[in-house]
């Protein structure tokens, strides 16, 4: 509410632009207020994180994390006017923030998808987009069940990851070298391996997990409600 009372006080008309200059989380900010603001007002994005240049600055979706739960509100698929990106900026992250970015690459080699390509052709996320919710379910678990800021959002999307693709290899859908093999992506980038001790992919009452099927690289991922898988992957 303080973005809101600080744009009243200046009042800041349709006329007017938002510049969200920093991390992700500040970038889905800026786009809700935005969005929200006099019913919506322009505004740009020009993203500082490996993670923000590369993901969350591309798609339209500006969410914000309440205390109960992740990504339950915001405006989807307001888009800025530009983004501007100086990677010089990437010089002040730190090597956990720097690693957790590289998660993105991580899901463009799983499902031979890349963002932009998906978002232009499912910008409401009715079906291919989903694809990029890889190990998001787990993931927000973990940001949840740990608290904000305890863990990077790239952290516990690769734990949620390393979950996702564990429950897919007990249920025999993929084999042992697909695991291995982002096992030893996650080490390399010094991203977590270890499954840890609301979700909003709800619907009909029922969880839909965005899972894996098929060989490296020309694998498809799609929705299954798979309570009773993960009670014979976890029993």
């Amino acid at each position: 509410m303080k973005v809101f009372d600080k744009a009243i006080a200046s009042r800041v008309d349709q006329r007017c632009t938002f510049v969200a200059l920093g991390s992700g989380v500040i970038g889905d900010m800026g786009g809700f207020a935005a969005a929200a603001y006099l019913h919506d007002v322009n505004f740009i994005q020009l993203p500082t994180t490996l993670m923000a240049q590369v993901d969350s600055s591309v798609g339209g979706k500006t969410e914000v994390n309440p205390p109960l739960g992740k990504i339950l509100i915001g405006a989807f698929f307001y888009h800025p006017q530009c983004v501007l990106i100086d990677t010089d900026t990437l010089n002040t992250l730190l090597n956990r923030e720097l690693a957790s970015g590289t998660l993105v690459h991580l899901h463009m080699l799983l499902t031979d998808h890349v963002k932009i390509k998906l978002v232009s052709l499912d910008e409401k996320e009715s079906g291919l987009r989903t694809t990029l919710n890889l190990g998001h379910t787990f993931g927000h678990a973990i940001e949840t069940g740990f608290g904000y800021g305890q863990w990077i959002h790239g952290e516990a999307v690769a734990g949620g990851t390393v979950m996702a693709v564990d429950m897919l290899y007990r249920l025999g859908w993929i084999d042992v070298t697909i695991i291995k093999r982002v096992l030893g992506i996650l080490e390399q980038a010094k991203l977590t391996t270890a499954p840890p001790e609301v979700d909003k992919k709800v619907a009909d009452g029922l969880l839909q997990l965005i899972l894996l099927k098929g060989p490296l690289g020309n694998s498809s991922c799609f929705l299954q409600t798979l309570i009773r898988s993960l009670a014979t992957a976890y029993s």
